[in-house]
């Protein structure tokens, strides 16, 4: 476990791990592996050398894009959780361009990018759950990609599934943080995590629907579908 993590302490004195230099070395070959393999994953009907070259550039600009939107955070809780600058909308393109595998693995690969960016977790299992499982589930929105307001309704399945993970994971590994709040620990998580996903979720929805957005985002779409 060294070899991969170290045991150290928060800024609230509690026993964490953080990775050292070999773990985030293996977590960054991870995250090239899974978007190998949402490329190898697409239908066979779009599967060439130009589509894949074309669904790895954009895929890599949402990525980047949702990375960057990630740090700007116009309000953030103290124990994590923080509303973005639509950082959660970006990830949600992948799959509404490329169906949900890719989406998924997609996901999966942007949840272990953002534990690279701040490597310090509490367990294996709680890194998994708050890392690629809940960043993952934003990939389920390419299950409703060519449905009508695919886009609209993809985002909300989407972060919907990474509140679910967020949710579970308070109960699971972070109960202890809600004594003495007067609340149980399912009401404390949901409210907790609930707050700062719908906060963002709500505000990009809003804009989501503006219609020049709407059909922007299908010409986008479009672009990114030509073969």
């Amino acid at each position: 476990m060294n070899f991969f993590a170290f045991p150290t302490v928060n800024s609230w004195d509690e026993d964490v791990f953080q990775l050292t230099s070999a773990g985030i070395i293996t977590v960054v070959v991870l995250i090239i592996a899974l978007i190998a393999l949402a490329l190898v994953l697409q239908p066979k009907e779009v599967k060439s050398r130009k589509f894949t070259t074309k669904q790895l550039v954009f895929s890599a600009a949402a990525m980047a894009l949702a990375t960057v939107a990630s740090m700007i955070k116009v309000f953030e809780l103290p124990m994590g959780g923080s509303v973005t600058l639509f950082s959660m909308f970006f990830v949600v393109l992948i799959g509404y361009w490329y169906g949900p595998k890719a989406g998924l693995m997609t996901g999966f690969a942007y949840g272990l990018l953002q534990f690279v960016l701040d490597p310090v977790f509490y367990s294996v299992p709680q890194m998994i759950v708050d890392y690629p499982l809940a960043f993952g589930a934003l990939g389920l929105s390419g299950f409703f990609s060519n449905k009508k307001y695919g886009l609209q309704i993809g985002y909300v399945v989407g972060i919907l599934g990474r509140f679910v993970f967020a949710f579970l994971s308070g109960l699971l590994f972070f109960a202890a943080y809600a004594e003495g709040s007067g609340m149980s620990a399912p009401v404390y998580s949901m409210c907790y995590n609930g707050s700062y996903i719908a906060a963002e979720g709500i505000v990009t929805l809003i804009i989501l629907c503006i219609p020049p957005v709407a059909n922007g985002l299908k010409y986008v779409k479009k672009m990114a579908l030509e073969n």
